[in-house]
């Protein structure tokens, strides 16, 4: 497969009928903006490389959302950079989440409290209100001076960078992201305007147009943060799969389909859609391992192909319908991310990036091991009773 850029722009002349920009725009309930760049970020420590660069030459802000911010040897590395562009002067806004970097100490916070770094604290535990901790703020966002964003399915600690110990360097998880310039960054800086004032931060009055770029492409936020949010996540995500007329390749750590889905991806296959699946060989999350397991056979006798990926373990959330319209970012394919969770991704309408995402989908199917249902039906029968327990409790996964 040839190599090519993973830096793109472009026009939207070649977009298929199916990916109507009006509709994509009703259903999301929000708009396109046109004149964007997009770079994909999915070999090793790209995201990472980006994601330090890009806040080390942050001359007035730096807007950080994450799930998960440990205080291990990445957390800290880019905990001392926060607080040296602090002393620098640069404003830095931090939201996390607070079941997601539970474990983090309170004596690091501290610390970049001290070197000047706002600190809030998402979906806090209420005791007036316990079952609302289950709702998790599971987007990972980055937004530096209105100029640039990162967005995708990573978190800041060691096993999403494959830290380097002495003379052994673990081997990071296979994840995906998206570096963004252009004047999408300024509506994603609206987006987490509005999350840093609802858990109690001052409103942030920073205000600049990213860069127009006249071979650009277009991008649409596709965040959820409500009941409302997330139910115009899933229509598109439905919109998506059912107007797919050629392909539908979705890469997702964590796979525990409802019934719509289900019924959804087994329609697109008898219009004779090809639709590919990849999950992890191996999960840090066994019990939704299991549960999405148990829907396999379905799956595979209706025509789906699915796919486990071996080696690191896979932790993006990626989609790529019929090479023109991309989905990236932190949603998950299961019951937690598409109804219960704040989640962030962005949609990108280019054929020239959906030929990247197709081209990075083939190249992961190339480390993954395609299911035989033939092979699969045989499995062992404690097996699929692991997986038929677990599924009773898909809906809280």
């Amino acid at each position: 497969m040839a190599a090519r850029s993973n830096r793109v722009g472009g026009t939207i002349s070649n977009v298929k009928e199916g990916f109507d920009k009006h509709t994509l725009e009703q259903i999301a309930g929000i708009d396109f903006t046109n004149g964007n760049m997009a770079k994909l970020l999915y070999k090793g420590r790209d995201a990472f490389d980006a994601i330090f660069n890009t806040v080390h030459n942050a001359k007035e802000y730096v807007c950080i959302e994450f799930y998960i911010f440990r205080d291990d040897e990445t957390g800290i590395e880019f905990g001392n950079l926060l607080k040296q562009k602090a002393r620098q002067g640069v404003k830095i806004y931090l939201l996390y989440d607070h079941f997601g970097s539970l474990l983090t100490s309170e004596s690091f916070w501290s610390e970049l409290r001290e070197a000047g770094v706002q600190l809030r604290a998402s979906r806090t535990f209420k005791w007036q209100t316990p079952l609302q901790y289950l709702i998790r703020d599971h987007k990972k966002l980055i937004i530096v001076d209105g100029i640039k964003a990162f967005t995708g399915g990573l978190n800041i600690a060691n096993e999403y960078r494959g830290y380097k110990f002495r003379k052994t360097r673990i081997r990071g998880w296979r994840d995906t992201g998206v570096l963004i310039e252009g004047p999408v960054v300024s509506v994603l800086l609206d987006i987490f305007n509005k999350s840093w004032k609802r858990w109690g931060g001052e409103p942030l009055q920073w205000q600049r147009r990213g860069e127009v770029f006249s071979d650009g492409v277009l991008i649409i936020p596709i965040f959820a943060a409500s009941s409302k949010g997330r139910k115009r996540m899933r229509k598109l995500l439905y919109y998506c799969i059912n107007s797919s007329k050629r392909s539908i390749y979705f890469t997702t750590a964590y796979f525990v389909p409802s019934r719509m889905m289900l019924k959804s991806l087994e329609d697109a296959v008898k219009c004779g859609v090809n639709v590919k699946l990849l999950v992890p060989g191996k999960s840090d999350v066994l019990a939704a391992y299991y549960a999405g397991r148990a829907f396999f056979t379905r799956l595979l006798k209706a025509g789906v192909e699915i796919y486990y990926y071996q080696g690191e373990i896979l932790h993006a959330k990626t989609a790529v319908f019929d090479c023109c319209f991309s989905i990236v970012g932190s949603a998950n394919l299961d019951f937690q991310s598409l109804r219960r969770n704040d989640e962030g991704n962005v949609g990108i309408l280019d054929e020239g990036f959906g030929r990247l995402m197709e081209q990075v989908f083939f190249e992961d199917l190339k480390h993954s091991e395609r299911i035989d249902i033939e092979k699969w039906v045989k499995r062992p029968f404690w097996e699929k009773a692991i997986e038929h327990f677990f599924s009773i409790f898909r809906r809280r996964l």
